[in-house]
């Protein structure tokens, strides 16, 4: 049964069928094929009952504070104070790329959003000043995937949705190891460079200290979003959903202190955040539907007595289980891979005795990895797109080295969990 349920999902995928259509259909046919009863019956129950838990709202909420912040020049102010301060580094502007993702994360809650800003602001530069384009573009790929692990992320909202995990722990596990991979970045970054200077571009201009100093105001907005909605959620004073709102609020404010608070940005920025909540909210509830049938056609017993019946250890299932993401995460999207695979894993994961903040915050390592490595990888098509010229390989061969780094970090947080722990266990 589980190979006819990758098979079908694979076959849908690469037919190009949309996500949640695509969910819908693997659940019917595997109601057709093996209940003992029409599970379709229940559709509008599981639907409904999927649709209207409040935690949802966040998810609207954190896609327009980003689209808000696309454009408010926001990106543009972030990413110039880090060239000033970053670009002397071997590797020079990469680094404002990784510096200026990370920081964007901190209040965009996406990595699509994060990768195509920061693309949209760096990929010029890289042209004008002769960086070599794979590992400038493969750092924006990279960079971009910090969205899900830096909080606010949409990604932990979902994760938490589905496993009912306390949140606020989940954005507080994230935010040491989100900067710890982000250090990984810039450190190999910096190591590549140093065996091979030309790769990193020419030397940068110096740039005066007092200039320096001056130009540290431009993150001022970033740290207020990011202590408004983070502060507001561990002061006790806003739930995760309601310190959204809180950043909304303040992103408008932002962008009419920049003078970009129009009714045009408005409309722009409302449209993309429907569409793109439409699409999260789509595969959310068709991927419920899929996980109820299942759950009632007995799969996730399957898996469970297949991987007990390997006669491994704890870590040992433990491997596997992350090493099916890895391979899973050449072939499904993010998000899919995500609500498809959670409610089946995740039980046997705690029955093993592992703590679900940390098994979430490793589970948005494996996702990142899957959102830069080829064929499915969302931003290598995204950055990809915002260069509007090249091979799409360039990109891929430039992810590679971040890749390794993901993996690194990921073997790093199961030999050491206090890596994602100790913070929340402190705020607790």
């Amino acid at each position: 049964m589980l190979g006819t349920t990758l098979l079908v999902l694979l076959v849908l995928l690469v037919l190009s069928m949309p996500v949640a259509a695509a969910l819908v259909v693997l659940g019917l046919s595997l109601d057709w094929l093996y209940a003992n009863f029409p599970l379709y019956r229940a559709m509008g129950e599981v639907l409904w009952s999927g649709s209207r838990d409040f935690i949802l709202i966040a998810i609207p909420f954190f896609i327009l504070l980003g689209e808000i912040l696309v454009r408010a020049g926001v990106a543009e102010n972030t990413y110039r104070t880090l060239d000033n301060w970053l670009s002397r580094m071997p590797g020079g502007l990469i680094h404002a790329n990784i510096g200026t993702a990370a920081l964007f994360s901190a209040t965009s809650g996406s990595s699509v959003a994060t990768a195509a800003t920061v693309g949209t602001v760096a990929l010029p530069q890289a042209r004008k000043l002769g960086y070599d384009e794979r590992i400038f573009a493969g750092s924006i790929a990279a960079g971009g995937t910090l969205g899900i692990m830096i909080p606010p992320s949409i990604n932990l909202i979902i994760y938490g949705f589905l496993t009912e995990t306390s949140i606020p722990q989940l954005f507080a596990a994230g935010l040491v190891p989100g900067l710890v991979t982000a250090l990984g970045f810039m450190l190999v970054v910096a190591g590549i460079c140093l065996v091979r200077p030309s790769l990193g571009g020419p030397p940068s201009p110096p740039v005066d200290w007092a200039t320096r100093w001056r130009r540290l105001t431009h993150l001022l907005p970033v740290l207020f979003l990011f202590v408004v909605i983070i502060g507001s959620i561990y002061g006790g004073w806003a739930t995760p959903t309601e310190a959204a709102a809180l950043g909304v609020l303040a992103a408008l404010g932002l962008a009419a202190w920049n003078r970009r608070l129009t009714l045009g940005m408005l409309r722009a920025a409302v449209e993309g955040t429907v569409r793109t909540s439409a699409m999260i909210m789509l595969i959310i509830l068709a991927a419920n539907f899929l996980n109820f049938v299942l759950a009632s056609v007995g799969l996730a017993r399957e898996l469970t007595e297949f991987l007990n019946g390997l006669g491994l250890s704890g870590l040992g299932t433990l491997l596997v289980i992350v090493l099916l993401y890895l391979v899973l995460g050449f072939f499904v999207e993010t998000l899919s891979l995500m609500v498809i695979t959670i409610p089946i894993v995740a039980p046997i994961v705690f029955q093993l005795g592992y703590d679900p903040v940390w098994f979430g915050i490793l589970l948005i390592l494996l996702i990142e990895m899957a959102l830069i490595t080829p064929p499915i990888g969302l931003n290598l098509y995204v950055v990809q797109g915002v260069r509007g010229g090249g091979q799409l390989n360039d990109v891929m061969v430039g992810a590679i080295p971040f890749v390794l780094v993901m993996l690194a970090m990921a073997a790093l947080l199961i030999a050491w969990p206090e890596l994602a722990l100790w913070l929340p266990q402190a705020l607790r």
